[in-house]
């Protein structure tokens, strides 16, 4: 099964029960690798439909300060675009199911090589790709990813008019990733209505489910959220837990790991309670 195949079916079972996705955003190697990668494996339990694994770069520019946080976090203790393949391909081996899409920036991709890197990515077992400073007019990961079987997704926000959207979801797969604010990520959240007038206006452009994120961090605003999206994104919420876990020094406390997975559940609770999705 390819990357984008896999996340068809994870979005057509969700559509079977009738409810919106979660999905959940972490650091890979926040706060160290093997708590993360603890993490990482107990996600699907948990609640988490796909999940964003964040790959650890020096200057987030487009993530608020607790995801840069986690980045330097995880820098600090020794993370690298090696590992964080690791830490997937060690996930596949009790979970062939769940989508994986790597989150990050251009600069490591680029220093690593595009192609090598995909053909890496896809080896270890990533579905695909959410590269934010990327615009679509900037193709050279296109072919790679398309070539691998592997997802590449295109961010909109509300300032993406009716003009700019043809573009940038031109050349999108697996599912389109709606920022629901402007701005950076974890600092404010928006109102539901303005919330369900954009996903009906994306629509129009594009069949592919839409994810919303930005700013989500009950189970009541995700469950809201459920009724317009085809899944909801939280992700500054689950670094903030781990924020809340550490010692003095920085070091994960005992039970960090479900602390964090702990929200999971609750907020995958509150997506599965909540009113059906109307998509």
């Amino acid at each position: 099964m390819t990357g984008t195949e896999r996340i068809a079916k994870r979005f057509a079972d969700l559509k079977a029960e009738g409810r919106a996705g979660l999905v959940t955003f972490i650091t890979a190697g926040d706060p160290n690798f093997d708590v993360s990668s603890s993490i990482l494996k107990q996600l699907p339990a948990a609640g988490a439909d796909i999940i964003e694994l964040g790959m650890p770069f020096s200057d987030p520019m487009a993530d608020g300060p607790a995801i840069q946080a986690s980045s330097q976090r995880a820098l600090n203790k020794g993370a690298s675009m090696i590992k964080t393949l690791d830490m997937v391909r060690e996930f596949r081996k009790s979970d062939a199911d769940t989508p994986i899409i790597l989150m990050g920036y251009f600069n490591p991709i680029y220093i690593y090589g595009v192609e090598k890197f995909t053909a890496a990515a896809s080896e270890a077992g990533v579905d695909g790709f959410i590269i934010v400073d990327l615009p679509p007019e900037e193709a050279e990961m296109r072919a790679p990813v398309e070539n691998a079987g592997l997802s590449f997704i295109y961010l909109t926000a509300p300032t993406t008019d009716d003009a700019r959207l043809p573009t940038v979801v031109e050349h999108a797969s697996g599912f389109i990733y709606y920022v629901s604010v402007t701005g950076i990520t974890g600092t404010k959240s928006a109102a539901t209505q303005d919330i369900e007038t954009a996903l009906k206006r994306l629509r129009r452009h594009s069949d592919l489910p839409i994810a919303v994120g930005f700013g989500i961090k009950t189970p009541e605003q995700a469950a809201e959220i459920g009724k317009y999206a085809e899944a909801v994104v939280v992700g500054s919420a689950f670094v903030n837990k781990v924020t809340e876990n550490l010692d003095k020094n920085g070091n994960p406390k005992d039970g960090c790991a479900d602390a964090v997975l702990g929200l999971v559940r609750d907020i995958a609770g509150g997506l599965k309670s909540g009113s059906p999705a109307t998509v």
